[in-house]
C-alpha cells in the first residue's frame, strides 16, 4: 500500500514538473525561430544554389569568361555574393539561438518574479538592446527581399522571352545584359532568338531551376522578414511584462519593507507598555 502511494506521489511529481516546464516555454518565440531558421535556410540554401546555375548560364550562353587579375566583374561578385550568404546563415544560427535564451529567461523571470529568479537592470537593458538589434536586422532583411527581387525580375523577363518566341513565328527577341548593369556599355553579350544557344538556353533545365530556385529564395527573405516582425512583437511584449513586474516586485519590496516597519514599531510598543506596567 505505502509502495502505490510513493509511486503515485512520483508520478504526480513528475507530471507537475512536466507541466512546469511546459509552461516555461516561450512558444512565441519559439514560432519566431523556427520561421527564422526556415526563411535563413531556404534564402541561403536556395540563393547559393542559384548564383552557381547564374554562373554557369553566363558562362555556357552568353559567353562569358572570368576576367583576368584583380579586374571586379560578375563573376567576382557572385562570389562574394556566396561569401555574404555563409555569414548569413553562421550569424543568424546564433542570433536565434540568442533570441531563444532571452525569451526563456525572460519568460521565467515574469512567471517566478517572487522566486530565485529576479529581474535585474542588466536583464532589462539586455532587453532593450535586443529589441533596436533585432529592428535593424528587420530592416537588413527588407533590403535583402528587395534585392533579391532583381534577380527574380531578370529571370521572369529571359523566361518571357522564351515563351514569346515559342509562341510568335518570325519574332526576333534579344537579351541584352548591358541594359542590367551585368557588363560594361562597351562590351555586347546578348542572346537573340535568331541564335541556337538561345533556344539550347530555353530547353535546358538549367534555367527554369535556377529562376524557380531565386524565388524561393525570394520567399525565404520574406519569411527572415516575417519572422523578425513576429520577434519585434515578442520582444516588445516581453519588455512591457518585464516593466510592469519591477513596478511590481518595487511595490511589494517597500509594502514588505512598511509591514517590518510596522511591526518593529508595534513590537517596540508592546515592549516599553510591558516594562512600564512591570
Amino acid at each position: 500500500m505505502e509502495e502505490n502511494m510513493e509511486e503515485g506521489q512520483t508520478q504526480k511529481g513528475c507530471f507537475e514538473c512536466c507541466i512546469k516546464c511546459l509552461g516555461g516555454i516561450p512558444y512565441a518565440s519559439l514560432i519566431a525561430t523556427i520561421l527564422l531558421y526556415a526563411g535563413v535556410a531556404l534564402f541561403c540554401g536556395c540563393g547559393h544554389e542559384a548564383l552557381s546555375g547564374t554562373v554557369n548560364i553566363l558562362q555556357t550562353y552568353f559567353e562569358m569568361t572570368r576576367a583576368a587579375g584583380d579586374v571586379i566583374d560578375v563573376f567576382t561578385m557572385i562570389d562574394i555574393f556566396k561569401y555574404v550568404i555563409y555569414g548569413v546563415a553562421a550569424a543568424f544560427f546564433v542570433y536565434g539561438i540568442l533570441l531563444m535564451v532571452e525569451g526563456f529567461f525572460t519568460t521565467g523571470a515574469i512567471k517566478d518574479l517572487y522566486g530565485d529568479f529576479k529581474i535585474t537592470t542588466c536583464g532589462r537593458c539586455v532587453s532593450a538592446w535586443f529589441i533596436m538589434l533585432t529592428y535593424i536586422f528587420m530592416l537588413a532583411w527588407l533590403g535583402v527581399t528587395a534585392f533579391t527581387s532583381l534577380p527574380v525580375y531578370m529571370y521572369f523577363n529571359l523566361w518571357t522571352i522564351c515563351r514569346n518566341a515559342t509562341v510568335v513565328d518570325g519574332a526576333n527577341l534579344c537579351l541584352d545584359l548591358r541594359q542590367y548593369g551585368i557588363v560594361t556599355i562597351g562590351e555586347e553579350k546578348k542572346v537573340c532568338t535568331s541564335s541556337e544557344s538561345f533556344f539550347k538556353m530555353c530547353d535546358s533545365n538549367e534555367l527554369n531551376m535556377t529562376f524557380h530556385l531565386f524565388i524561393v529564395a525570394l520567399a525565404g527573405a520574406g519569411a527572415a522578414v516575417i519572422a523578425m516582425v513576429h520577434y519585434l512583437m515578442v520582444l516588445s511584449a516581453n519588455w512591457a511584462y518585464v516593466k510592469d513586474a519591477c513596478r511590481m516586485q518595487k511595490y511589494e519590496d517597500i509594502k514588505s519593507k512598511e509591514e517590518q516597519e510596522l511591526h518593529d514599531i508595534h513590537s517596540t510598543r508592546s515592549k516599553e507598555r510591558l516594562n512600564a506596567y512591570t
